[in-house]
């Protein structure tokens, strides 16, 4: 496997995972409802930790979109590339946009409110990021250097690690009833 490649599963992988985390804090919020104890606690312990993860990736693919729109401008000054990458910048559902939804599951103050949030928020993750993402890595592929995707991705030996790290702390906390795939590896 070359180094883009490398690159390429581990962003693959980071996305596959905070899918698989905003479904699961979304069927965990909404069992918040009608749980009180023991299940109640292991629930909020693990929407506790599954927006941490949340947060953290989405401000990584949030800096990740600032550094490919300096690189598009940069690259492409003019023409029928700039045209596409303006228009695919310009698309809905950018990660400051994921984030402030987040923020606003994150924030209700009622069980019904947060179980509504949660829901649109896994719409939104679901319906429009994911499909802005895959447009904006589609029209990056096609221009990518080796030094680009180093630029744009920031991951590393250390970045992979810390992403393991809390997905794993994120996973140690899935309560009894909240289903998750089978925790994945592509590298």
């Amino acid at each position: 496997m070359n180094e883009i490649e490398l690159i390429r599963a581990q962003l693959s992988l980071e996305k596959q995972h905070a899918a698989d985390v905003s479904r699961a804090c979304a069927s965990a919020f909404a069992a918040t409802n009608s749980c009180t104890g023991d299940r109640l606690a292991s629930l909020e312990a693990f929407c506790h930790a599954g927006v941490d993860y949340l947060i953290y990736i989405l401000t990584r693919f949030k800096e990740r979109e600032q550094v490919l729109r300096e690189l598009f401008h940069s690259r492409f000054a003019e023409g029928l590339n700039r045209e596409a990458a303006d228009s695919a910048l310009a698309l809905t559902g950018s990660s400051r946009e994921a984030l402030a939804k987040l923020e606003i599951a994150m924030g209700s103050s009622s069980d019904a409110d947060s179980a509504a949030h949660w829901t649109e928020f896994l719409r939104f993750f679901t319906d429009v990021w994911s499909p802005r993402r895959d447009e904006l890595d589609k029209l990056f592929e096609q221009q990518a250097k080796v030094t680009d995707w180093r630029a744009v991705s920031g991951i590393d030996a250390d970045s992979i690690y810390d992403e393991r790290r809390r997905y794993a702390h994120m996973r140690a906390k899935l309560p009894a009833g909240i289903e998750m795939p089978a925790t994945r590896s592509s590298l």
